[in-house]
Protein backbone atom coordinates (compact mmCIF):
# COMPACT_ATOMS: atom_id res chain seq x y z
CA UNK A 1 0.00 0.00 0.00
CA UNK A 2 2.67 2.52 1.13
CA UNK A 3 5.68 3.69 -0.51
CA UNK A 4 8.57 5.27 0.32
CA UNK A 5 10.78 8.07 -1.53
CA UNK A 6 13.43 10.58 -0.34
CA UNK A 7 11.02 12.45 1.34
CA UNK A 8 9.55 9.56 3.41
CA UNK A 9 6.67 7.23 3.56
CA UNK A 10 3.84 8.30 1.16
CA UNK A 11 0.47 7.21 2.24
CA UNK A 12 -2.82 7.78 0.77
CA UNK A 13 -3.92 10.12 3.58
CA UNK A 14 -2.38 11.66 6.55
CA UNK A 15 -5.01 12.70 9.27
CA UNK A 16 -4.44 15.30 12.56
CA UNK A 17 -6.05 14.10 15.45
CA UNK A 18 -7.06 11.38 16.96
CA UNK A 19 -10.04 12.25 18.93
CA UNK A 20 -14.02 11.35 17.99
CA UNK A 21 -13.17 12.17 14.01
CA UNK A 22 -9.67 10.96 13.60
CA UNK A 23 -10.17 7.70 15.18
CA UNK A 24 -13.06 7.15 12.46
CA UNK A 25 -11.15 8.46 9.69
CA UNK A 26 -8.47 5.71 9.95
CA UNK A 27 -11.44 3.32 10.14
CA UNK A 28 -13.34 4.39 7.43
CA UNK A 29 -10.87 5.01 5.14
CA UNK A 30 -8.93 1.66 5.62
CA UNK A 31 -12.35 0.16 4.54
CA UNK A 32 -11.73 1.68 1.64
CA UNK A 33 -8.75 0.27 0.82
CA UNK A 34 -6.96 3.60 1.78
CA UNK A 35 -3.10 3.71 3.29
CA UNK A 36 -3.49 5.81 6.43
CA UNK A 37 -1.35 7.62 9.13
CA UNK A 38 -2.93 9.22 12.04
CA UNK A 39 -0.99 11.60 14.07
CA UNK A 40 -1.79 12.20 17.77
CA UNK A 41 0.18 14.78 20.17
CA UNK A 42 -0.87 13.26 23.06
CA UNK A 43 0.10 10.20 24.39
CA UNK A 44 -3.31 8.42 23.89
CA UNK A 45 -6.47 8.41 21.89
CA UNK A 46 -9.30 10.47 22.73
CA UNK A 47 -8.88 14.40 21.36
CA UNK A 48 -10.24 17.36 23.71
CA UNK A 49 -11.07 14.10 25.66
CA UNK A 50 -7.93 13.23 26.51
CA UNK A 51 -6.72 16.26 27.69
CA UNK A 52 -9.84 18.16 29.64
CA UNK A 53 -9.70 16.26 33.23
CA UNK A 54 -10.88 19.05 35.23
CA UNK A 55 -13.16 17.78 37.98
CA UNK A 56 -17.03 17.74 36.57
CA UNK A 57 -16.30 17.42 32.92
CA UNK A 58 -19.01 16.00 31.03
CA UNK A 59 -20.82 16.13 27.64
CA UNK A 60 -23.39 18.14 27.64
CA UNK A 61 -24.81 15.80 25.11
CA UNK A 62 -26.41 12.60 26.25
CA UNK A 63 -24.14 9.45 26.11
CA UNK A 64 -26.53 7.33 24.51
CA UNK A 65 -26.41 10.04 21.48
CA UNK A 66 -23.12 11.26 21.68
CA UNK A 67 -21.55 8.19 20.30
CA UNK A 68 -20.88 6.30 17.22
CA UNK A 69 -23.78 5.31 15.15
CA UNK A 70 -21.80 3.78 12.17
CA UNK A 71 -21.60 0.37 13.77
CA UNK A 72 -25.07 -0.66 15.18
CA UNK A 73 -22.57 -3.87 16.87
CA UNK A 74 -21.21 -0.92 19.02
CA UNK A 75 -24.14 0.73 19.63
CA UNK A 76 -25.35 -2.48 21.24
CA UNK A 77 -22.33 -3.69 22.99
CA UNK A 78 -21.38 -0.49 24.86
CA UNK A 79 -23.11 0.47 28.02
CA UNK A 80 -23.31 4.00 28.98
CA UNK A 81 -23.44 4.53 33.05
CA UNK A 82 -25.09 8.12 33.33
CA UNK A 83 -27.33 10.24 31.26
CA UNK A 84 -24.55 12.61 30.55
CA UNK A 85 -21.14 10.69 30.20
CA UNK A 86 -18.02 11.93 32.57
CA UNK A 87 -14.77 12.34 30.60
CA UNK A 88 -13.19 9.39 32.18
CA UNK A 89 -16.28 7.17 30.70
CA UNK A 90 -15.86 8.38 27.38
CA UNK A 91 -12.09 8.28 26.67
CA UNK A 92 -12.98 4.57 28.02
CA UNK A 93 -15.72 4.70 25.36
CA UNK A 94 -12.71 5.52 22.53
CA UNK A 95 -9.89 3.55 23.94
CA UNK A 96 -12.35 0.43 23.56
CA UNK A 97 -13.46 1.54 20.15
CA UNK A 98 -9.77 1.82 19.20
CA UNK A 99 -9.17 -1.78 19.97
CA UNK A 100 -12.54 -3.20 19.08
CA UNK A 101 -11.27 -1.90 15.49
CA UNK A 102 -7.75 -2.75 15.41
CA UNK A 103 -6.90 0.91 14.77
CA UNK A 104 -4.17 1.79 17.38
CA UNK A 105 -1.64 0.75 14.87
CA UNK A 106 -2.56 3.07 12.16
CA UNK A 107 -1.86 6.18 14.85
CA UNK A 108 1.16 7.80 16.06
CA UNK A 109 1.38 8.90 19.23
CA UNK A 110 3.40 11.38 21.05
CA UNK A 111 3.99 13.33 17.95
CA UNK A 112 2.42 17.05 16.82
CA UNK A 113 2.12 17.67 13.24
CA UNK A 114 3.99 21.17 12.67
CA UNK A 115 3.95 21.42 8.93
CA UNK A 116 1.67 20.53 5.89
CA UNK A 117 3.10 22.21 2.47
CA UNK A 118 1.55 21.60 -1.02
CA UNK A 119 3.29 20.30 -3.92
CA UNK A 120 1.98 22.06 -6.91
CA UNK A 121 2.80 19.92 -9.37
CA UNK A 122 1.98 16.61 -8.22
CA UNK A 123 -1.11 18.05 -5.64
CA UNK A 124 0.42 15.89 -2.98
CA UNK A 125 1.43 17.21 1.06
CA UNK A 126 4.12 16.71 3.07
CA UNK A 127 3.03 16.57 6.36
CA UNK A 128 5.99 17.12 9.31
CA UNK A 129 6.08 16.72 12.48
CA UNK A 130 7.79 17.61 15.69
CA UNK A 131 9.84 14.33 15.73
CA UNK A 132 11.26 15.00 12.52
CA UNK A 133 9.24 12.70 10.58
CA UNK A 134 8.40 13.78 7.24
CA UNK A 135 5.23 11.97 5.27
CA UNK A 136 3.73 12.47 1.60
CA UNK A 137 0.19 12.05 1.39
CA UNK A 138 -2.39 12.54 -1.32
CA UNK A 139 -4.92 13.55 0.72
CA UNK A 140 -4.46 15.69 4.52
CA UNK A 141 -7.30 15.76 6.75
CA UNK A 142 -6.96 18.06 9.43
CA UNK A 143 -9.81 16.86 12.82
CA UNK A 144 -7.73 18.75 14.71
CA UNK A 145 -11.09 19.51 16.62
CA UNK A 146 -12.80 22.97 17.57
CA UNK A 147 -12.12 22.91 21.06
CA UNK A 148 -8.35 21.91 21.17
CA UNK A 149 -6.45 25.13 21.75
CA UNK A 150 -6.42 26.00 24.82
CA UNK A 151 -6.28 29.66 25.68
CA UNK A 152 -4.58 31.25 28.64
CA UNK A 153 -5.34 35.03 29.03
CA UNK A 154 -1.88 37.30 29.46
CA UNK A 155 -2.59 38.05 33.02
CA UNK A 156 0.57 40.56 34.56
CA UNK A 157 2.78 38.18 36.73
CA UNK A 158 1.52 34.98 36.12
CA UNK A 159 4.27 33.51 35.98
CA UNK A 160 5.41 35.05 39.37
CA UNK A 161 2.34 33.11 41.34
CA UNK A 162 4.13 30.32 43.43
CA UNK A 163 1.21 28.04 44.70
CA UNK A 164 -0.47 25.73 41.95
CA UNK A 165 -1.84 27.28 38.34
CA UNK A 166 -3.97 24.43 36.44
CA UNK A 167 -5.63 25.25 33.31
CA UNK A 168 -8.83 23.01 32.61
CA UNK A 169 -7.95 22.15 29.21
CA UNK A 170 -4.68 20.65 30.58
CA UNK A 171 -5.54 18.92 33.63
CA UNK A 172 -3.09 17.18 35.35
CA UNK A 173 -3.43 13.41 35.08
CA UNK A 174 -3.21 12.59 38.90
CA UNK A 175 -5.44 13.58 41.64
CA UNK A 176 -5.85 17.18 42.63
CA UNK A 177 -6.46 17.64 46.02
CA UNK A 178 -7.69 21.24 47.32
CA UNK A 179 -8.53 20.36 50.57
CA UNK A 180 -7.60 22.92 53.24
CA UNK A 181 -6.92 24.95 50.54
CA UNK A 182 -7.95 28.85 49.24
CA UNK A 183 -8.80 28.35 45.31
CA UNK A 184 -9.20 31.21 42.44
CA UNK A 185 -11.08 29.88 39.57
CA UNK A 186 -11.30 32.39 36.72
CA UNK A 187 -13.89 31.76 34.46
CA UNK A 188 -17.47 31.29 34.18
CA UNK A 189 -17.85 29.41 31.10
CA UNK A 190 -18.35 25.70 30.68
CA UNK A 191 -15.17 24.58 32.77
CA UNK A 192 -15.54 26.87 34.83
CA UNK A 193 -19.53 26.11 36.05
CA UNK A 194 -19.05 22.11 35.72
CA UNK A 195 -15.86 22.44 38.34
CA UNK A 196 -16.86 25.01 40.12
CA UNK A 197 -19.19 22.68 42.24
CA UNK A 198 -16.64 20.17 43.22
CA UNK A 199 -13.76 22.48 44.01
CA UNK A 200 -15.81 24.45 46.39
CA UNK A 201 -16.57 21.21 48.17
CA UNK A 202 -13.15 20.55 48.92
CA UNK A 203 -11.73 23.97 49.06
CA UNK A 204 -11.49 25.82 52.23
CA UNK A 205 -12.18 29.27 50.73
CA UNK A 206 -12.66 29.38 46.82
CA UNK A 207 -13.39 32.60 45.09
CA UNK A 208 -14.37 32.82 41.18
CA UNK A 209 -13.62 35.22 39.11
CA UNK A 210 -16.57 35.99 36.62
CA UNK A 211 -16.00 38.49 33.17
CA UNK A 212 -19.70 37.42 32.35
CA UNK A 213 -22.11 35.28 33.52
CA UNK A 214 -23.22 32.77 31.56
CA UNK A 215 -26.53 30.76 31.15
CA UNK A 216 -26.44 27.77 32.36
CA UNK A 217 -29.58 24.72 32.96
CA UNK A 218 -29.46 22.01 35.20
CA UNK A 219 -28.31 18.45 33.29
CA UNK A 220 -30.59 16.63 35.21
CA UNK A 221 -28.17 14.00 35.35
CA UNK A 222 -29.06 10.47 36.66
CA UNK A 223 -27.76 6.79 36.32
CA UNK A 224 -28.70 5.04 33.66
CA UNK A 225 -30.89 1.31 34.33
CA UNK A 226 -30.15 -1.68 33.04
CA UNK A 227 -34.09 -1.21 31.25
CA UNK A 228 -32.89 2.63 30.28
CA UNK A 229 -30.36 0.98 27.91
CA UNK A 230 -32.21 -2.01 27.11
CA UNK A 231 -35.25 0.28 25.60
CA UNK A 232 -32.81 2.87 24.05
CA UNK A 233 -31.02 0.06 21.88
CA UNK A 234 -34.41 -1.63 20.99
CA UNK A 235 -35.16 1.96 19.46
CA UNK A 236 -31.48 3.02 18.35
CA UNK A 237 -32.15 3.12 14.73
CA UNK A 238 -35.01 5.57 15.43
CA UNK A 239 -33.00 7.96 17.99
CA UNK A 240 -30.45 7.89 15.02
CA UNK A 241 -33.34 8.87 12.22
CA UNK A 242 -34.63 11.36 14.13
CA UNK A 243 -31.03 12.72 15.14
CA UNK A 244 -29.81 12.57 11.75
CA UNK A 245 -32.80 15.12 10.52
CA UNK A 246 -32.55 16.99 13.33
CA UNK A 247 -31.38 20.67 13.89
CA UNK A 248 -28.86 19.70 16.23
CA UNK A 249 -27.69 15.80 15.98
CA UNK A 250 -30.06 14.63 18.83
CA UNK A 251 -33.47 13.00 18.71
CA UNK A 252 -34.66 16.46 20.41
CA UNK A 253 -38.15 17.30 18.82
CA UNK A 254 -39.69 20.93 19.61
CA UNK A 255 -42.89 22.32 20.65
CA UNK A 256 -45.20 21.43 17.72
CA UNK A 257 -46.07 25.30 18.01
CA UNK A 258 -44.43 28.58 18.19
CA UNK A 259 -43.80 30.48 21.50
CA UNK A 260 -46.64 32.93 21.44
CA UNK A 261 -49.23 30.81 20.12
CA UNK A 262 -49.93 29.12 23.08
CA UNK A 263 -51.60 30.12 26.39
CA UNK A 264 -49.05 31.61 29.13
CA UNK A 265 -49.91 28.47 31.09
CA UNK A 266 -48.93 25.73 28.09
CA UNK A 267 -45.73 27.84 27.19
CA UNK A 268 -44.67 27.86 31.54
CA UNK A 269 -45.51 23.88 30.98
CA UNK A 270 -43.51 23.74 28.12
CA UNK A 271 -40.80 25.02 29.65
CA UNK A 272 -41.02 23.46 32.95
CA UNK A 273 -40.65 20.02 31.39
CA UNK A 274 -37.84 21.01 29.17
CA UNK A 275 -36.38 22.13 32.24
CA UNK A 276 -36.99 18.79 34.16
CA UNK A 277 -35.16 16.73 31.25
CA UNK A 278 -32.08 19.42 31.96
CA UNK A 279 -29.04 20.27 29.64
CA UNK A 280 -28.94 22.70 26.66
CA UNK A 281 -32.18 21.79 24.66
CA UNK A 282 -33.39 24.21 26.79
CA UNK A 283 -33.19 27.16 24.02
CA UNK A 284 -34.90 24.42 21.75
CA UNK A 285 -37.81 24.18 23.26
CA UNK A 286 -39.86 26.47 20.86
CA UNK A 287 -38.99 26.59 17.40
CA UNK A 288 -38.79 30.37 17.31
CA UNK A 289 -36.40 31.17 19.91
CA UNK A 290 -33.25 31.81 18.35
CA UNK A 291 -35.43 34.15 15.36
CA UNK A 292 -37.88 35.75 17.29
CA UNK A 293 -36.45 38.40 20.23
CA UNK A 294 -40.40 38.21 22.31
CA UNK A 295 -39.64 34.35 22.00
CA UNK A 296 -36.39 34.62 23.30
CA UNK A 297 -37.72 36.89 26.03
CA UNK A 298 -40.11 34.40 27.13
CA UNK A 299 -37.35 31.96 27.71
CA UNK A 300 -35.08 34.21 29.24
CA UNK A 301 -37.79 35.53 32.08
CA UNK A 302 -38.69 31.76 32.72
CA UNK A 303 -35.06 31.29 33.44
CA UNK A 304 -34.36 33.95 35.70
CA UNK A 305 -37.25 33.01 37.93
CA UNK A 306 -35.44 29.35 38.35
CA UNK A 307 -32.51 30.90 38.99
CA UNK A 308 -33.48 33.59 41.60
CA UNK A 309 -35.60 31.13 43.29
CA UNK A 310 -31.79 29.01 44.12
CA UNK A 311 -29.72 31.34 44.93
CA UNK A 312 -30.10 33.09 48.34
CA UNK A 313 -28.52 36.37 47.69
CA UNK A 314 -30.47 38.64 45.47
CA UNK A 315 -27.08 40.62 44.55
CA UNK A 316 -25.18 37.43 43.48
CA UNK A 317 -28.18 36.51 41.82
CA UNK A 318 -27.91 39.73 39.97
CA UNK A 319 -24.50 38.95 38.96
CA UNK A 320 -24.55 35.38 37.70
CA UNK A 321 -27.64 36.29 35.36
CA UNK A 322 -26.84 37.23 32.25
CA UNK A 323 -28.26 40.81 30.90
CA UNK A 324 -25.76 41.13 27.73
CA UNK A 325 -27.38 38.78 25.51
CA UNK A 326 -30.41 36.59 24.54
CA UNK A 327 -30.72 33.35 26.17
CA UNK A 328 -28.95 30.52 23.98
CA UNK A 329 -26.95 32.87 21.33
CA UNK A 330 -23.48 31.88 23.49
CA UNK A 331 -24.33 27.91 23.98
CA UNK A 332 -25.71 27.16 27.32
CA UNK A 333 -23.73 25.76 29.56
CA UNK A 334 -25.24 22.39 31.80
CA UNK A 335 -24.36 21.92 34.91
CA UNK A 336 -24.88 19.88 38.47
CA UNK A 337 -25.49 22.18 41.56
CA UNK A 338 -23.57 25.56 40.10
CA UNK A 339 -26.03 28.30 41.81
CA UNK A 340 -26.43 25.99 44.60
CA UNK A 341 -22.61 26.22 45.25
CA UNK A 342 -23.12 30.36 45.99
CA UNK A 343 -25.39 30.11 49.11
CA UNK A 344 -21.89 28.09 50.74
CA UNK A 345 -19.99 30.07 52.85
CA UNK A 346 -16.65 29.18 51.66
CA UNK A 347 -17.55 30.37 48.07
CA UNK A 348 -17.35 34.31 47.10
CA UNK A 349 -18.35 35.68 43.12
CA UNK A 350 -16.18 38.27 42.11
CA UNK A 351 -16.99 40.17 39.03
CA UNK A 352 -14.00 41.59 36.98
CA UNK A 353 -16.46 43.49 34.72
CA UNK A 354 -16.71 45.59 38.05
CA UNK A 355 -13.44 44.89 39.53
CA UNK A 356 -10.88 43.80 36.79
CA UNK A 357 -7.73 41.95 37.89
CA UNK A 358 -5.14 43.96 36.98
CA UNK A 359 -2.03 41.63 37.89
CA UNK A 360 -1.09 38.39 39.64
CA UNK A 361 1.40 38.20 41.86
CA UNK A 362 3.46 35.65 44.40
CA UNK A 363 0.58 35.11 46.96
CA UNK A 364 -2.52 35.41 44.80
CA UNK A 365 -4.96 38.04 42.63
CA UNK A 366 -5.24 41.85 42.88
CA UNK A 367 -8.32 43.54 41.17
CA UNK A 368 -8.51 47.02 40.99
CA UNK A 369 -9.59 46.92 44.93
CA UNK A 370 -8.81 44.40 46.60
CA UNK A 371 -6.25 41.18 47.26
CA UNK A 372 -6.95 37.84 47.34
CA UNK A 373 -4.64 35.53 48.96
CA UNK A 374 -4.56 31.99 47.48
CA UNK A 375 -3.03 28.64 47.43
CA UNK A 376 -3.93 27.48 43.98
CA UNK A 377 -5.41 29.21 40.39
CA UNK A 378 -7.29 27.35 38.01
CA UNK A 379 -7.63 29.27 34.53
CA UNK A 380 -11.05 27.93 33.13
CA UNK A 381 -10.37 30.74 30.23
CA UNK A 382 -11.74 28.51 27.19
CA UNK A 383 -10.61 28.10 23.38
CA UNK A 384 -9.26 30.09 20.49
CA UNK A 385 -12.18 28.25 19.02
CA UNK A 386 -12.55 26.81 15.43
CA UNK A 387 -9.46 28.23 14.20
CA UNK A 388 -6.69 27.69 16.82
CA UNK A 389 -5.38 24.21 16.35
CA UNK A 390 -5.50 25.12 12.30
CA UNK A 391 -3.19 28.13 13.57
CA UNK A 392 -0.83 26.29 14.98
CA UNK A 393 0.10 23.88 12.10
CA UNK A 394 2.43 25.86 9.05
CA UNK A 395 -0.24 24.81 6.25
CA UNK A 396 1.57 26.24 3.34
CA UNK A 397 -1.19 25.72 -0.09
CA UNK A 398 -0.30 27.19 -4.12
CA UNK A 399 1.51 30.07 -4.26
CA UNK A 400 3.46 29.23 -0.86
CA UNK A 401 0.04 30.80 0.68
CA UNK A 402 -0.26 30.33 4.12
CA UNK A 403 -3.80 29.27 5.87
CA UNK A 404 -3.27 31.53 8.82
CA UNK A 405 -2.88 34.06 6.87
CA UNK A 406 -5.33 34.02 4.02
CA UNK A 407 -7.74 33.36 7.10
CA UNK A 408 -6.22 36.97 8.76
CA UNK A 409 -9.89 38.25 8.25
CA UNK A 410 -11.80 35.22 9.18
CA UNK A 411 -11.62 31.78 8.32
CA UNK A 412 -12.94 30.82 4.30
CA UNK A 413 -13.87 27.49 3.66
CA UNK A 414 -16.91 25.56 1.61
CA UNK A 415 -18.87 23.76 3.61
CA UNK A 416 -16.73 24.03 6.45
CA UNK A 417 -14.58 21.31 4.38
CA UNK A 418 -12.71 22.64 2.11
CA UNK A 419 -10.13 25.89 1.25
CA UNK A 420 -9.85 27.44 -1.97
CA UNK A 421 -6.14 27.55 -2.82
CA UNK A 422 -5.52 24.33 -0.68
CA UNK A 423 -6.45 21.37 -2.61
CA UNK A 424 -6.73 18.38 -1.40
CA UNK A 425 -6.94 19.30 1.99
CA UNK A 426 -9.99 18.63 3.88
CA UNK A 427 -11.25 20.04 7.13
CA UNK A 428 -13.54 18.35 9.66
CA UNK A 429 -15.80 20.06 11.61
CA UNK A 430 -14.27 23.29 10.62
CA UNK A 431 -15.60 26.49 10.42
CA UNK A 432 -18.97 27.32 8.14
CA UNK A 433 -19.69 23.82 9.49
CA UNK A 434 -22.59 23.57 11.94
CA UNK A 435 -19.63 22.10 14.19
CA UNK A 436 -20.16 22.69 17.80
CA UNK A 437 -23.84 23.79 17.08
CA UNK A 438 -24.51 19.79 16.18
CA UNK A 439 -23.71 16.78 18.01
CA UNK A 440 -20.36 16.63 17.10
CA UNK A 441 -19.68 12.30 17.02
CA UNK A 442 -22.77 12.48 14.31
CA UNK A 443 -21.21 15.30 12.76
CA UNK A 444 -18.02 13.86 12.55
CA UNK A 445 -19.27 10.76 11.01
CA UNK A 446 -21.12 13.23 7.91
CA UNK A 447 -17.93 14.65 7.25
CA UNK A 448 -15.77 11.69 6.98
CA UNK A 449 -18.15 9.57 5.35
CA UNK A 450 -18.34 12.97 2.62
CA UNK A 451 -14.54 12.93 2.27
CA UNK A 452 -14.16 9.33 1.76
CA UNK A 453 -17.02 9.61 -0.61
CA UNK A 454 -15.23 12.36 -2.44
CA UNK A 455 -11.61 10.79 -2.68
CA UNK A 456 -13.94 7.27 -4.08
CA UNK A 457 -15.29 9.51 -6.60
CA UNK A 458 -11.54 10.91 -7.48
CA UNK A 459 -10.26 7.37 -8.13
CA UNK A 460 -13.55 6.28 -10.09
CA UNK A 461 -13.24 8.41 -12.18
CA UNK A 462 -9.39 9.41 -12.68
CA UNK A 463 -8.73 12.62 -10.64
CA UNK A 464 -6.10 13.40 -8.69
CA UNK A 465 -7.22 16.37 -6.97
CA UNK A 466 -10.00 17.74 -5.44
CA UNK A 467 -10.21 22.05 -4.74
CA UNK A 468 -13.06 24.63 -3.74
CA UNK A 469 -13.25 27.29 -5.82
CA UNK A 470 -13.19 30.89 -4.98
CA UNK A 471 -16.52 31.78 -6.29
CA UNK A 472 -18.01 28.36 -3.79
CA UNK A 473 -16.36 30.20 -1.03
CA UNK A 474 -17.04 33.15 -1.50
CA UNK A 475 -21.07 32.37 -1.68
CA UNK A 476 -20.79 29.54 1.57
CA UNK A 477 -19.67 32.68 3.63
CA UNK A 478 -22.16 34.87 2.16
CA UNK A 479 -25.09 32.45 3.00
CA UNK A 480 -23.39 31.68 6.37
CA UNK A 481 -23.69 34.81 7.15
CA UNK A 482 -26.92 35.53 5.76
CA UNK A 483 -28.27 33.16 8.02
CA UNK A 484 -26.76 34.17 10.78
CA UNK A 485 -28.27 37.47 10.58
CA UNK A 486 -31.31 36.01 10.27
CA UNK A 487 -31.41 35.08 13.62
CA UNK A 488 -30.14 36.41 17.25
CA UNK A 489 -26.95 34.97 17.71
CA UNK A 490 -25.07 37.86 16.36
CA UNK A 491 -26.38 39.37 19.17
CA UNK A 492 -23.78 37.88 21.59
CA UNK A 493 -20.46 38.72 21.55
CA UNK A 494 -19.49 34.71 21.80
CA UNK A 495 -16.79 32.32 21.03
CA UNK A 496 -18.74 31.58 18.48
CA UNK A 497 -17.78 34.97 16.64
CA UNK A 498 -14.16 34.71 18.23
CA UNK A 499 -14.97 37.71 20.34
CA UNK A 500 -12.86 36.06 23.28
CA UNK A 501 -9.80 36.16 21.62
CA UNK A 502 -7.85 39.10 21.68
CA UNK A 503 -6.71 40.66 17.89
CA UNK A 504 -9.10 37.71 16.42
CA UNK A 505 -11.34 39.04 13.67
CA UNK A 506 -15.20 39.07 14.38
CA UNK A 507 -16.34 36.83 12.27
CA UNK A 508 -19.84 34.11 12.89
CA UNK A 509 -18.04 30.95 12.35
CA UNK A 510 -20.70 28.57 11.99
CA UNK A 511 -23.73 27.37 9.54
CA UNK A 512 -26.63 27.82 11.37
CA UNK A 513 -29.02 26.46 9.51
CA UNK A 514 -29.80 23.01 11.16
CA UNK A 515 -27.48 19.84 11.03
CA UNK A 516 -30.16 18.15 8.38
CA UNK A 517 -30.07 21.20 5.97
CA UNK A 518 -26.78 21.16 6.28
CA UNK A 519 -26.39 17.53 5.18
CA UNK A 520 -28.85 18.00 2.78
CA UNK A 521 -26.50 20.68 1.04
CA UNK A 522 -23.32 18.33 1.54
CA UNK A 523 -25.93 15.69 -0.42
CA UNK A 524 -26.49 18.06 -3.29
CA UNK A 525 -22.83 19.31 -3.73
CA UNK A 526 -21.95 15.68 -4.07
CA UNK A 527 -24.80 14.44 -6.02
CA UNK A 528 -24.41 17.54 -8.79
CA UNK A 529 -21.07 16.14 -9.08
CA UNK A 530 -19.22 18.15 -6.21
CA UNK A 531 -20.35 20.96 -7.61
CA UNK A 532 -18.58 24.23 -6.51
CA UNK A 533 -15.37 22.01 -6.44
CA UNK A 534 -12.95 21.84 -9.24
CA UNK A 535 -11.80 18.22 -9.88
CA UNK A 536 -8.46 18.10 -11.21
CA UNK A 537 -6.16 15.49 -13.25
CA UNK A 538 -2.44 15.43 -12.06
CA UNK A 539 -0.38 14.48 -15.11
Amino acid sequence: MAAVNGDGEVVDAVVVGAGFAGIYALHRLRAQGLSVRVFEAAPEVGGTWYYNRYPGARCDVESVDYCYSFSSELEQEWDWSEKYATQAEILRYLNWVTDKLDLRTGITFNTRVTAAVLDEQSLHWTVRTDTGEAVRARFCIMATGPLSAALTPDFDGLNTFTGDIHHTAHWPHRPVDFTGKRVAVIGTGSSGIQSVPLIAEQAEQLYVFQRTPNYSVPAGNQPLTDDDRMRVKADYAERRRLSWRSGGGSPHIAHPRLTMDVTPEERRDAFETRWQLGGVLFSKTFSDQMIDAVANDEARKFYEQKVRSIIDDPDVAELLIPTDHPIGTKRICTDTNYFQTFNRPNVKLISVRSTPIESIDATGINTSDAHYDVDAIVLATGFDAMTGALDKIDIVGRGGHRLRDDWVDGPRTYLGLGVDGFPNMFLVSGPGAPAVLANMVLHAEAHVNWIADAIGHLDAHGYGAIEATVDAVDAWIAECNQRADATLFPKANSWYLGANVPGKPRVFMLFIGGFAVYLDICRDVADAGYKGFSLLKVS
